[in-house]
């Protein structure tokens, strides 16, 4: 079975899988009525037939693609596989879970290599721990015969927007919201679209968002997703840290984003899970800033987010630096105070207390430290002062996508939450951000943090910055 998996691929185990969609199933058995979660099969049904949960799980894998194939993170969490035109079918009664493949193309694999199929059931049912492998050309009737022999039948399908290459669920939502203003553009996305068809076949059918429970599950990453996000963090602090050494004056800021990629993709990635962002000069303000065309100058700042896409992990991490290796005395004011805020953040997070505590706490002490502080201009104590109310610098969760889904806010931190730190501050009269980010798994006696080894210090980032780096090496 090797040679038919992705070189992008480190497998969680069969049990693991077959464990998240029984977890999956209790989940939405709770909030199905008890009473129709017992044998349900109508009463025209031939006797002997097999006995059906009330509803179902469909969950529609990503449609093939010209480059690397990547699967969308809910099926590949819940089957590990990598195939295009895939559809996971469980029964929520006793999560009976059936894969529905193409058969072997064996035109498609004479140019790109093979693949797994419904023609591979062994392998399959090795690998996702289903238990059955069918043909993608019989899921309609067999779907049709196991929505029909229920009575009020109910599916649970994912409506939220499916994360791909590159693709966060916010980022998705923004651009279809865009889309809406072209009046050619396409009316429903590929989720409302199979909801409608589902609808147009089965006029009775009851169909509801699966994408809450998946959520629930994915905000507390178990040991294998760690180790993961581990080798993530340190992929994206081995980028960062050789950013910094590849920083001269005359750099461009894209340059900065291909040493970055090389550390990636030399590490087994699939490349950045996210558009990075390298910003020099005003570039900083804007905090998504992604066209990284500008030339690096003295007496600047460069700030750079980026992260891997590794075996569907990532990171998240953000730093700042001088580009002539020099802090100036206003970028070390400004700076020094947010990466102190940083480390009182991070000292203070710990299962059983919430966001709010750990940035109430953390913000009465850099009030001391604020009072005490004299800053060169009366807008950059104003800037100190205005990021203590800041309420999102604990700033998202961190996981199969760079803002990962989930929510942490509102209860005590759980042990596998894991989330970005993210202290900021805006000099909106200089067009000035500051920022520094990693990333954090909650533990049993505090964090590990991914991409902590990368200095905040200023004099440490000093001295990565004297070292050789890649582009002046191969320049």
């Amino acid at each position: 079975m090797a040679e038919l998996l992705s070189i992008h691929q480190t497998l969680p185990p069969a049990a693991e899988l077959i464990a998240r969609r029984r977890q999956l199933c209790d989940l939405i058995r709770a909030v199905v009525p008890a009473n129709t979660m017992a044998s349900v099969t109508a009463s025209w049904a031939p006797a002997g037939n097999e006995k059906f949960g009330h509803s179902l799980i469909i969950v529609r894998g990503a449609p093939p693609s010209s480059g690397i194939f990547r699967q969308f993170n809910e099926m590949f969490y819940l089957t590990a596989l990598e195939v295009p035109n895939a559809y996971l079918e469980i029964d929520i009664l006793d999560a009976h879970s059936i894969i529905y493949l193409p058969h072997r193309n064996k035109a498609a694999e004479a140019g790109g290599g093979s693949r797994l199929s419904a023609d591979d059931t062994d392998a399959v049912r090795a690998l996702t721990g289903v238990d059955e492998v069918r043909p993608l050309e019989e899921l309609p009737a067999t779907l049709g015969r196991r929505i029909k022999r229920r009575l009020n039948p109910v599916v649970f399908i994912p409506l939220a927007p499916a994360e791909g290459r590159l693709g966060t669920r916010d980022g998705i939502l923004e651009i279809e919201t865009e889309a809406l203003v072209d009046p050619w553009a396409a009316s429903n996305s590929r989720e409302s679209a199979l909801a409608d068809a589902l609808r147009a076949t089965f006029p009775t059918l009851d169909i509801r968002d699966a994408s809450p429970f998946i959520d629930q599950m994915r905000a507390l990453k178990s040991p294998s997703e760690i180790a993961l996000m581990r080798e993530a963090g340190r992929l994206s602090g081995l980028a960062t840290l050789e950013a910094m050494r590849s920083t001269k004056v005359g750099v461009m800021e894209y340059e900065l984003a291909a040493v970055a990629d090389f550390i990636y993709t030399r590490g087994g990635a699939f490349g950045s899970s996210y558009e990075p962002i390298v910003a020099t000069g005003e570039n900083i303000w804007y905090g998504h800033y992604g066209a990284k065309s500008a030339e690096l100058c003295a007496g600047q700042l460069v700030l750079m987010d980026s992260a891997p896409d590794y075996r569907y992990y990532t990171s998240d991490i953000g730093r700042m630096w001088p580009v002539n290796g020099n802090w100036d005395p206003w970028q070390l004011e400004l700076y020094s105070f947010i990466a102190r805020y940083h480390k009182e953040l991070l000292a203070r997070i710990r299962p059983g207390i919430t966001n709010e505590e750990v940035l109430t706490s953390a913000a009465a002490t850099m009030l001391e430290i604020l009072n005490k502080t004299t800053f060169s201009k009366p807008a950059y104590e104003r800037a100190a002062r205005e990021s203590l109310d800041f309420p999102f610098h604990l700033s998202h969760p961190v996981g199969m996508s760079v803002h990962d889904v989930g929510e942490y806010r509102g209860a005590p931190f759980m042990v596998g939450q894991v989330f970005s730190v993210d202290p900021m501050l805006w000099v909106p009269d200089e067009h000035l951000y500051i920022r520094c980010e990693d990333t954090v798994v909650v533990t049993e006696s505090g964090i590990e943090n991914f991409t902590g080894f990368v200095p905040i210090d200023p004099d440490e980032i000093t001295a990565i910055m004297a070292q050789p780096g890649l582009l002046q090496i191969f320049s």
